[in-house]
């Protein structure tokens, strides 16, 4: 063989705790691409009103929302359209949810895939996020169409420029979803009872946020500040308050916990990625 000869491409066993090749990953951009489409079609396969869900769910939930936290327990903002104030937060943490839920399986869920061929384990849940995109973005306009007819039709809403930072706000919450993702399909090769306990830890982290409720009705509430300072270091918190206030103008921006926001946000993407990097070279014993 003629020592220089220059090969396209070189496997090689991973060692280190942290062997994410970025050039590999954006090499296998079509297969990122070839994933998204396949969950798109597989989800929807055998359904009557196919991509019609991904305006249906929300619409629904935030209905419910409307009915029972808005109308029933009192929760909602005055002034503000109730179902308008619920869906802000539904639209922005349903993107979250479905991104950790989706990623929290990647292992389990594509083992027998993983052990026929290779390629870059990260992108299936990179594929994931992204198609869990498409979701949020067929609700955000259905959300701005509805911002607008009811800010014509004379509701107290006030978008600002805080609106700018929406693609920011969007880019966290998928680094989010997808550090926390990562972190509990690394732990469910081992531990296959988290997988048990996803759904519901989801559900509780949303009673955490402000998703039904806003930080007023949590300042108004006879506790201690350390609790409601340990409530508003929930990643989520600030960026739901943030995104509904960008739009709506009800409640508050919340810059500094933004910021520890992010940074939270960075250092479980970046634990989630060590993990994720050492379990895909021996998951294949434990699945």
């Amino acid at each position: 063989m003629d020592p220089k000869q220059k090969w396209l491409a070189v496997i090689k066993p991973k060692t280190g705790w942290f062997d994410i090749n970025l050039k590999e990953l954006w090499a296998y951009r079509d297969l990122v691409k070839m994933f998204v489409k396949r969950d798109f079609v597989t989800f929807y396969k055998q359904t009557v009103l196919g991509p019609l869900w991904f305006i249906i769910n929300p619409v629904l939930t935030t209905l419910v929302f409307t009915i029972v936290f808005g109308g029933i327990a009192g929760l909602s903002p005055g002034g503000v359209p109730d179902f308008l104030f619920y869906m802000a937060g539904n639209t922005i943490w349903l993107y979250f949810a479905t991104c950790l839920t989706n990623t929290s399986s990647t292992f389990i869920a594509n083992s027998r895939i993983f052990g026929k061929v290779y390629f870059p384990r990260l992108t299936m849940p990179i594929a994931t996020v992204i198609f869990a995109l498409i979701s949020f973005a067929v609700q955000f306009v259905l959300f701005i169409v509805l911002l607008l007819i009811m800010k014509f039709t004379g509701s107290e809403v006030y978008p600002n420029l805080w609106i700018l930072i929406t693609p920011l706000l969007i880019l966290q919450v998928a680094m989010l979803g997808l550090g926390c993702g990562i972190i509990i399909s690394s732990l469910t090769t081992k531990y296959r009872d988290l997988q048990m306990l996803v759904a519901f830890g989801v559900q509780l982290w949303m009673y955490a946020t402000p998703v039904v409720y806003d930080l007023d009705t949590v300042n108004r509430l006879s506790v201690p500040q350390w609790l409601k300072t340990a409530y508003m270091l929930n990643p989520m918190a600030p960026i739901v308050e943030t995104f509904r206030y960008a739009y709506l103008g009800t409640g508050s921006p919340q810059p500094f916990y933004l910021g520890i926001s992010l940074i939270t946000t960075l250092l479980l993407l970046g634990l989630g990625v060590i993990l994720f990097s050492r379990i895909e070279k021996t998951f294949m014993d434990t699945v």
